[in-house]
């Protein structure tokens, strides 16, 4: 096989429609773009979410609260899923990926309390909620945070 032999599989490329070349294109005189109106203008269209004017929904509807856009989201593990480790191991964002329990840690990890765990763990991660915390004292282990 040489590169002057590949081509795309087929149907998989299209030749573009050409648009005002004449009547018998079917894209000829307004172009597929109707008659008047501001979508027939060139650099005409509006934004997303615009109403025609009339006040858009987004703006209708009350906030509440405060949204910090700031916000560095952790990934939440509960306890019950730090079981599945070895007596004595040293769990960290490394050996929860390593176990596939988090696909991706982003900006950190927290450790939620749902769950039981029997085995002495030193857990290390981004935050701890206090019912966890506590949770892997009682068992003997650590809570550490990085």
């Amino acid at each position: 096989m040489k590169l002057e032999n590949l081509s795309p599989a087929a149907g998989s490329t299209h030749i573009a429609k050409r648009k005002g070349r004449g009547i018998g294109t079917g894209n000829g005189k307004t172009g597929g773009r109707g008659h008047k109106g501001q979508k027939a203008r060139s650099g005409g269209g509006v934004r997303v979410g615009f109403e025609g004017g009339q006040m858009p929904l987004a703006r209708r509807i009350p906030k509440r609260g405060f949204n910090n856009i700031f916000a560095k989201p952790l990934d939440a593990v509960n306890v019950s899923m730090l079981d599945r480790f070895e007596d004595g191991a040293t769990v960290d964002a490394d050996a929860l990926k390593a176990a596939g329990i988090v696909s991706s840690c982003k900006y950190g990890i927290k450790i939620l309390g749902k769950g039981e765990i029997t085995k002495k763990l030193t857990v290390k991660a981004s935050a701890f909620s206090q019912s966890a915390k506590e949770k892997i004292e009682a068992a003997g282990g650590k809570a550490e945070v990085i």
